[in-house]
């Protein structure tokens, strides 16, 4: 039921948008960046990335996932000398990034969508869950905005984040929410961060998530075990599955490594599952 009302109720229009430019830790030390948008009017919220949007949006009709394959030929497919075709997809509109969040108040609770290994799942979890302490002169300037500072532990990790009150939206980047304010900026320990780069005024329509019918039902934890095994075994999987490959990473100048492995205490944004 609680998936239909947020469904429902995200065909709502937003008022505005915000653009967030997310660093997190990689299993090669470096920091990965990523852009991300959030939708949001008094109500409700949407987190995405606008290239998967864009995509599942083409993908959800027979009609739009032919024009997106045709895209993708024109931009990633090759034909060689000796007649056969090779793919490069990393020359085309692809997807990388799976995570969607919706956080309704009415309903008291957001509900995330992403990919965990091989399997794309959804959770749903209470709002409560987060619970932010203030902070006193601690504040922030972001895009001509006056932030206030709170804090709070949650799923793994210390949260500080800076909201401003002339935005009454109890909104933020990822899961963040329930401050009085529009979050702006956020850091957690391990070296993960959301800092908003942009804001306008917006009609967008905040569209429910497409091919929801393709999503299972997941618990948080053991999703997020699961990934981590398959990222870590995912060239023994795919062996097992017949596709013979060899998985590698590179260094600065190029140079084939073996490819470091993930831990969830250092490279995951909620990293309780593996705390006991």
């Amino acid at each position: 039921m609680c998936i239909v009302t947020i469904a429902a109720m995200a065909q709502n229009k937003a008022e505005i948008i915000v653009s967030y430019e997310c660093t997190n830790p990689s299993k090669l030390g470096k920091p990965v960046m990523s852009k991300m948008s959030l939708l949001a009017s008094p109500t409700e919220a949407k987190y995405f990335n606008d290239l998967s949007l864009w995509v599942d949006s083409l993908k959800s009709t027979p009609e739009g996932k032919a024009q997106y394959m045709e895209i993708l030929k024109k931009a990633c497919m090759t034909v060689e000398p000796d007649g056969s075709t090779s793919w490069n997809l990393t020359k085309g509109p692809t997807k990388k990034t799976y995570n969607y969040v919706f956080t309704n108040l009415a309903n008291e609770s957001l509900i995330h969508y992403g990919k965990f290994g091989e399997d794309l799942g959804y959770y749903i979890e209470p709002l409560a869950e987060m619970q932010w302490t203030m902070v006193e002169d601690s504040t922030a300037n972001v895009l001509g905005y006056e932030c206030l500072m709170a804090e709070c532990d949650y799923h793994g990790r210390h949260w500080k984040a800076w909201f401003t009150p002339e935005i009454p939206m109890s909104f933020g980047p990822w899961k963040l929410h329930g401050l009085p304010g529009l979050i702006l900026k956020a850091e957690a320990n391990g070296g993960f961060s959301f800092l908003a780069t942009g804001l306008e005024h917006t009609d967008r329509i905040m569209t429910p998530m497409y091919m929801q019918g393709d999503y299972s039902k997941v618990d948080r934890k053991e999703a997020l075990k699961n990934a981590e095994y398959f990222v870590n075994n995912q060239e023994s999987i795919m062996n097992a599955q017949g596709q013979n490959v060899k998985i590698y990473s590179s260094d600065d100048e190029g140079n084939k490594i073996e490819t470091p492995k993930y831990d969830g205490l250092k490279h995951s944004i909620e990293p309780d599952y593996k705390m006991k």
